[in-house]
């Protein structure tokens, strides 16, 4: 019988063992080899052997076992110096006696080593593989930021852009009731058209002037008062730009005090002009109206120059059982106006703060910033101004005239 496959054992403590063939090894698809630790050497030429196992033997004893028609054949691994070797028999040798069975106390469990890869891998992952949350990338964050920056500035602009729209389109007309303790039955529903910072100049010029008294004069009123802050240049720049105040009309007459703005421009020159213009200027002066009387004082800028406000001379000699309406641009003049006597004080100077922050400067700056309030028996009226300082622009303080109808409590 034809032996396809034979097994060497490996033998240590020095003993060898070898089972040979007498049949040539021409027709071998493959041999394996025995490592011989300690210095022995084994050989193992085997006729049409498949595949060659390896078998540890433990000990000092020699064993060797050739097997007919086995399907693997293990090489020997020798150990301690010996040598061994096992020869596969031909097709015409008689198989091997078989070896004495091992008792199964001392069988060593035999192991198939890996050909393909002596690299260990590790254990696939028997659950899901996790799912990474996707990256905000630097490019995310930066789109954010902007369109966010984007939207400000958008938002800024608009903004800005209407308030300049506001200012350039003229101020609206805002009407408000003030009663008077002291004025008679007869003034019940008198009408006065107050407008203040108005900043005549390079912006605003001649054709926003014609816009300013064509609305005051469309309300009708029975008295103008223009109280301060009317231009911002000299006579000789803006006295064009001026013109159109000649066109005001009013049954009681318009009438001017100074503003801050004034003194920065040559108040002297413009006191002549408005009155050039028909404009009654009321430089700490009193008019004696047939229901109330009407008085003016310069603004508190006018003290660098000795042309401060006169209470005294305005309002010292007076009838105080008549009403009195007094016309100062600063609202912080409320304080005079109280010791004085004074029912209603108008006032303008703080733009309603104009735009931010603008309306904190003005609330640090002035009593009140705008509308009507009252300091004892004293009521104040502030406006926000017909026009704009600086930027022509507002926001949140729309630009007004305001049509003050006094309100008699004898009515």
């Amino acid at each position: 019988m034809a032996g396809p496959q034979a097994d060497s054992a490996a033998v240590p403590g020095g003993a060898a063992a070898s089972t040979e063939a007498s049949a040539p090894t021409a027709a071998k698809p493959q041999a394996d080899r025995a490592g011989v630790p300690g210095g022995a050497t084994g050989s193992a030429p085997t006729a049409a052997a498949p595949q060659a196992d390896r078998a540890g033997l433990p000990g000092g004893a020699p064993a060797s076992a050739t097997t007919a028609a086995a399907p693997e054949a293990d090489p020997a691994d020798v150990s301690g110096g010996a040598s061994a070797s096992a020869t596969a028999p031909h097709a015409q040798a008689d198989p091997a006696p078989e070896a004495p069975a091992t008792p199964a106390s001392s069988r060593q469990p035999l192991t198939t080593p890996d050909t393909t890869d002596a690299t260990p891998t590790a254990p696939a992952p028997t659950g899901p593989a996790p799912t990474a949350p996707a990256p905000t990338g630097p490019s995310r964050r930066l789109f954010v930021s902007r369109v966010v920056a984007g939207a400000a500035a958008a938002a800024a602009v608009g903004t800005v852009g209407y308030g300049t729209y506001g200012v350039l389109r003229g101020p609206k007309v805002k009407r408000v009731t003030v009663p008077l303790a002291k004025l008679p039955r007869a003034a019940h529903g008198f009408r006065i058209a107050v407008v203040s910072d108005v900043h005549l100049g390079p912006v605003l010029g001649r054709g926003f002037a014609q816009k300013v008294v064509d609305t005051i004069n469309a309300t009708q009123p029975d008295l103008i008062a223009v109280v301060g802050d009317l231009v911002d240049g000299s006579v000789k720049d803006l006295g064009p730009a001026a013109a159109p105040l000649a066109q005001l009309r009013a049954r009681h007459g318009s009438y001017f005090v100074t503003g801050n703005h004034e003194y920065f421009s040559g108040a002297g020159q413009w006191v002549e002009e408005v009155r050039r213009l028909g404009l009654i200027p009321l430089e700490n002066a009193r008019r004696e109206l047939p229901h109330f009387d009407l008085a003016g004082v310069n603004d508190v800028t006018g003290e660098d120059e000795g042309q401060g406000p006169d209470y005294a001379r305005a309002l010292g000699d007076r009838d105080t059982a008549r009403a009195c309406v007094l016309l100062a641009h600063q609202p912080v003049q409320i304080h005079d106006a109280v010791d004085y006597g004074v029912d209603l004080q108008l006032s303008g100077h703080t733009h309603g703060g104009q735009l931010w922050p603008g309306n904190f400067i003005a609330a640090a700056a002035n009593p009140t910033v705008a509308g009507l309030e009252r300091y004892g028996d004293t009521q104040l009226y502030v406006s926000r101004g017909a026009g704009a300082w600086g930027p022509p622009t507002r926001v949140g303080a729309p630009s007004d005239i305001t049509l003050i109808e006094l309100a008699s409590k004898q009515a």
